[in-house]
């Protein structure tokens, strides 16, 4: 599971950094703005939930690794390339980015089966118990992100945003952390547009989970996972484009500003992520039988 969430950081190069890690990371445990796959953290499951649960991500799993890593690895080679020929512009972030989404729409699409099943094997409950995770979860990011002065708000984004990339490229210079802090003052208000659409998203989850045994559940539950735009609420949606084209700048200017060590260092995470993959047991027995 490890190597999956590494993957959330070496996205930084494209879609890492359009809308955080929470939005792409690559792990099933942190799928929360895909799914709340891991329901143990909002609700507590019966052995019976459990066991089927184990069972269905061990065989996400197997799927996602034979399936699915050569994709990344090739992602990963296309991503040491921009860094190592200096190509880290905008048009080869938002190629990147692109493949990015489209890995995550396919695991999203492979787990959505799941999902609906064990979704609808809830009792009355485990519902409300998720339904009041969820409010917990909106208190302490409100409280984190938005209840807060706009400018500690700003500053915190920016440190955030430091000690992101900090094991990535080591610490910024000068120049490099300016152009952070004006790239989170550019953000202005966004965590409150992200907190609210967080909140309409899980409205509608919680709904249709109240709804299970009616029909039409299973299409609602695919859409919810699937196609997370259509749900939007008009303002998140306003922000997302100068969210991304946003941080698709900062990193570009980023790079421009990167030292020879700089670059180095984040050739040599690269590296140590593609190790990670093919180190990977069921990795090295798919190539073993091809």
């Amino acid at each position: 599971m490890g190597i999956v969430l590494k993957t959330c950081f070496t996205l930084w190069l494209s879609l890492a950094l359009l809308a955080g890690c929470s939005q792409i990371g690559l792990t099933y445990r942190h799928l929360d703005f895909i799914i709340p796959w891991s329901l143990n953290d909002y609700l507590d499951m019966n052995a019976s939930q459990k066991d089927w649960l184990d069972e269905r991500l061990k065989e996400h799993l197997s799927w996602h690794c034979t399936t699915q890593i050569p994709g990344y690895l090739d992602w990963l080679d296309r991503l040491e390339a921009m860094v190592r020929d200096n190509q880290v512009n905008e048009d080869q972030l938002k190629a990147r980015t692109a493949e990015a989404r489209q890995a995550i729409a396919t695991l999203s699409r492979e787990i959505t089966p799941s999902a609906v099943e064990l979704l609808r094997q809830l009792d009355d409950q485990q519902v409300g118990e998720m339904q009041a995770a969820f409010a917990k979860d909106l208190r302490k990011h409100e409280d984190e992100y938005v209840d807060q002065p706009l400018d500690r708000q700003i500053r915190d984004r920016a440190e955030r945003m430091e000690k992101r990339l900090t094991p990535w490229i080591g610490k910024l210079n000068p120049a490099q952390h300016a152009r952070v802090v004006q790239w989170s003052t550019s953000l202005g208000e966004q965590n409150r547009v992200w907190i609210d659409n967080r909140a309409h998203w899980q409205s509608l989850l919680l709904t249709a989970v109240k709804q299970r045994n009616a029909p039409g559940f299973d299409q609602k539950i695919a859409s919810l996972l699937q196609d997370r735009q259509t749900f939007w609420t008009p303002e998140y949606r306003t922000a997302y484009d100068h969210t991304e084209q946003a941080a698709i700048s900062l990193i570009t200017d980023l790079m421009a500003q990167s030292t020879d060590d700089q670059r180095q260092k984040l050739l040599t995470k690269i590296a140590d992520v593609r190790k990670d993959f093919t180190d990977l047991s069921c990795y090295k027995s798919m190539k073993k039988a091809s």
